[in-house]
């Protein structure tokens, strides 16, 4: 398993810094998109103020997993020098368009490709940061399981993992506003999105049928040059050159371990006894009540899941789990912070304690 995490680079009052290219030549010593750094993978992101760490080898262990990326985001604070308070969530609260632009380097054609396509001045490409859980397959019959469980976990994990209630400074009465954005950012190719929600799979042939109905489309408007792999922006893709499944639908959380809790909750349901929805219009109904309320739409679902998911659980996975029940019982990280916002708190303070959350590895 791997997990790769996205956080912005801000001031001390939060405002976001539009400089990765500028602290990548710093650490690194010349302009790269990625380079590895100790236990993790520094990497750029489209969005010019979002850094994306990975670990820099695959894991079996959510606890070393933890330690590696805690220990990489840490010396990346360190070579920085501290000047950057950086910040995990769904979206950035604060954030304007006019605040940042994309990565204008190695990739531009990509990215202005894309842009003349589907315009990349909006939040669901310039604001968005998701926690994407990478899972190892064996073969096509144990990924096409895995894949339908996923498929149908969706609404669940999208209700306990949303983090971003506010766009530019306004909470917004929706629990995940990342997904809103998201989902609409490449409408005029629905298929490329879907809707978050996949097909149910019987081969990988179909698949590879999807990609080619997502690549005419593309090519029918002129975007050859992104008929790659990586244009499936669904809620759970496949990646046939790693041997992966990715999870894209879960909000970046506050802290790592809270990433490495949902990264638990996720593989003990896929081992779990479940009876899951399948039916594709039922799950984005299900999925539009998760984005909009978070636990909120299906505390009790998420209750019993929760059960489950504890009985199949690792003893390593069950350390981690209870962070999960709490989101469940107390709500996400987006439902706590609405409420403290509404009770009166002081939006500012309350996201610059989330970036303390992030810098000492502490849970909401």
């Amino acid at each position: 398993m791997g997990t790769e995490h996205e956080y912005s680079l801000n001031d001390a009052d939060l405002v976001p810094l539009p400089i990765t290219d500028r602290v990548i030549e710093s650490i690194h010593g010349s302009l790269v998109n990625e380079f590895r750094y100790g236990s993790v993978n520094v990497c750029k992101e489209l969005q010019k103020h979002v850094i994306e760490l990975v670990p820099s080898t695959p894991h079996t262990s959510l606890a070393s997993m933890e330690r590696a990326l805690y220990d990489g985001l840490t010396r990346f604070r360190q070579a920085t020098g501290g000047r950057y308070a950086m910040l995990g969530l769904g979206m950035h609260p604060f954030l304007t368009l006019d605040q940042t632009s994309w990565w204008d380097h190695e990739d531009l054609d990509f990215y202005e490709e894309f842009d003349r396509l589907f315009g990349l001045r909006q939040h669901g490409w310039l604001n968005i940061q998701a926690l994407q859980v990478n899972i190892h397959y064996e073969n096509e019959g144990n990924m096409l399981g895995m894949f339908d469980r996923l498929r149908s976990l969706i609404p669940f994990l999208v209700a306990v993992t949303a983090s971003s209630p506010m766009v530019e400074g306004r909470l917004t009465g929706v629990m995940d506003n990342r997904l809103l954005y998201y989902r609409k950012n490449q409408e005029r190719v629905p298929l490329i999105c879907h809707g978050l929600i996949p097909e149910r799979l019987s081969s990988m042939r179909q698949h590879d049928e999807i990609l080619e109905s997502i690549y005419a489309e593309l090519r029918a408007i002129g975007g050859h040059g992104l008929c790659h792999e990586w244009i499936d922006s669904r809620g759970v893709v496949i990646r046939p050159h790693r041997e992966c499944l990715e999870l894209r639908a879960c909000d970046e959380q506050e802290c790592l371990r809270s990433d490495m809790a949902v990264t638990a909750f996720v593989l003990s349901l896929l081992r779990a006894d479940l009876e899951l929805e399948t039916d594709r219009d039922s799950l984005l109904d299900m999925n539009e009540a998760a984005i909009r309320r978070g636990t909120s739409s299906c505390r009790p679902e998420l209750l019993r899941l929760y059960g489950k998911a504890f009985d199949a659980a690792t003893a390593e996975e069950r350390s981690y789990l209870p962070i999960v029940r709490e989101r469940i019982e107390e709500g996400s990280v987006a439902e706590v912070v609405s409420g403290r916002i509404k009770d009166g708190e002081d939006a500012a303070e309350v996201f610059k304690g989330l970036a303390s959350c992030l810098r000492d590895n502490r849970p909401l």
